[in-house]
C-alpha cells in the first residue's frame, strides 16, 4: 500500500499495527466497540490516518486519542470491555496487545490485492471480534495462526 501523501513510501506492517492499537485506544475511551470507529472513520480517513502513523506514533496517544474523538465525533457508548468476570479472566489485555492480535489477524487473512485500510474495515466488522474482545474466554491469548483459521471457518 502507497502512503497517501508520499507516493514513493510505502505503508509498513508497523503503521498498521499503530492503526490497530489507536483503534482499540479510542474505542475503550469511548465505551463502544472497535467496529464503531472504524465504521465512523471509514476508509477515506483510515488512509489519512495510516498515511500520517509513521508521525502521529511520536505523539502522546492520549493527545491522538482525543484528536480523532474529536475530529470525527466519535460518541460515547455503553460497552465496557473491561467488564469481565473477575474469576474468569484475571488480566485485561493492553490497547497494544490487542493491536498486534489484530494486526496479525489482518496480515495472515489478508486477500488478494487487499490494502491495509480495507483487511483493517473487513476485520473489524466479523463476528470474530465479539469473541477476540470476550476476555473471558481467552481466545486472544490464541496463537496468530489459531485466530486465523478460526477467522477463515467462522469459529473458532
Amino acid at each position: 500500500m502507497i502512503n497517501k501523501y508520499f507516493k514513493d513510501e510505502k505503508i509498513q506492517q508497523n503503521d498498521l499495527f499503530f492503526m490497530c492499537s489507536m483503534i482499540e485506544r479510542v474505542a475503550r475511551k469511548i465505551y463502544q466497540r472497535n467496529k464503531y470507529v472504524v465504521n465512523v472513520l471509514g476508509y477515506e480517513n483510515l488512509y489519512h490516518l495510516i498515511s500520517l502513523a509513521n508521525v502521529l506514533h511520536c505523539e502522546n496517544p492520549d493527545k491522538v486519542v482525543d484528536d480523532w474523538i474529536n475530529e470525527y465525533h466519535l460518541k460515547k457508548g455503553t460497552f465496557n470491555i473491561k467488564d469481565v468476570d473477575k474469576e474468569l479472566c484475571t488480566i485485561i489485555p493492553t490497547p497494544l496487545d490487542m493491536g498486534k492480535v489484530y494486526m496479525r489477524l489482518i496480515v495472515d487473512t489478508a486477500l488478494a490485492n487487499e490494502d491495509y485500510v480495507l483487511g483493517i474495515i473487513r476485520v473489524y466488522n466479523d463476528d470474530i471480534c465479539k469473541i477476540l474482545d470476550n476476555y473471558t474466554n481467552g481466545a486472544f491469548y490464541e496463537p496468530s495462526y489459531v485466530i486465523a483459521r478460526a477467522y477463515k471457518e467462522g469459529e473458532f
